[in-house]
């Protein structure tokens, strides 16, 4: 697909309120150094370097703003719009960051920030199947056999066809997106992203292929693979 060539552009919404509790340490994951640099700049930068991405909103937890925009003024990102405190978890943080977006932007593109790898093309591309379905998210297709398991017993083995293991980012029409936050908050429901929030209304969400190195840094193994990729990016 190519990327969004008339049209509006859209703002990115980068979730970083998480705390790092299955990374063990004390500091925000997102904050953790790939090759001298934290995990949420290499981000950042990415995000700005995609042609389709006209601003950044940045949610990052409450008690860190000040520190975070002194790292921005630091190491800093073209394209960042605001520093905003996040929720008390992904999706709050998302909804706070989506209500930080200049009013104008009418596509939202939500990236997490623990995933530095993505190139500008696949954002490109999100953004290019978004513009056409209202929504799309990305993913990588099954390949090996999956099973269901209980109390370390297999209970069934799952068909894999037509299942995918999603990523982001993912992109929306930012009144599809604002729809599905304020039903779930009615609903109290609490979704694994934000994909899943529209599928909620019944809305089609598209699928594009993703990449193998697209990688959320969540364990200590994570950041350790990273930082070995670190030297090629």
């Amino acid at each position: 697909m190519r990327p969004l060539e008339r049209g509006p552009r859209a703002v990115a919404v980068v979730p970083a309120g998480g705390t790092g509790v299955r990374m063990g340490v004390r500091m925000p994951k997102q904050y953790l150094t790939v090759g001298g640099v934290p995990l949420l700049i290499h981000t950042l930068r990415v995000l700005a370097r995609a042609r389709s991405v006209a601003g950044i909103v940045l949610a990052v937890p409450r008690d860190r703003v000040q520190r975070t925009e002194a790292l921005l003024r630091r190491l800093p990102v073209p394209k960042l719009s605001r520093v905003v405190p996040g929720g008390a978890d992904r999706q709050e943080s998302v909804w706070l960051g989506l209500q930080a977006a200049p009013a104008e932007c009418e596509w939202i593109l939500v990236h997490d920030a623990v995933r530095p790898f993505i190139v500008p093309a696949l954002v490109e591309r999100v953004l290019a199947a978004a513009a056409i379905a209202g929504a799309a998210t990305c993913g990588l297709p099954v390949r090996e056999t999956v099973k269901r398991v209980r109390e370390s017993r297999v209970e069934a083995t799952l068909d894999r066809e037509g299942l995918w293991l999603v990523q982001t980012p993912q992109a929306f029409r930012r009144d599809l997106l604002s729809e599905a936050h304020e039903k779930a908050r009615r609903d109290g429901y609490s979704g694994t992203d934000d994909a899943v929030l529209v599928e909620r209304l019944g809305a089609r969400v598209a699928m594009v292929p993703g990449l193998p190195q697209n990688l959320k840094i969540t364990t200590p193994a994570d950041l350790r693979l990273a930082r070995l990729w670190s030297p090629h990016r």
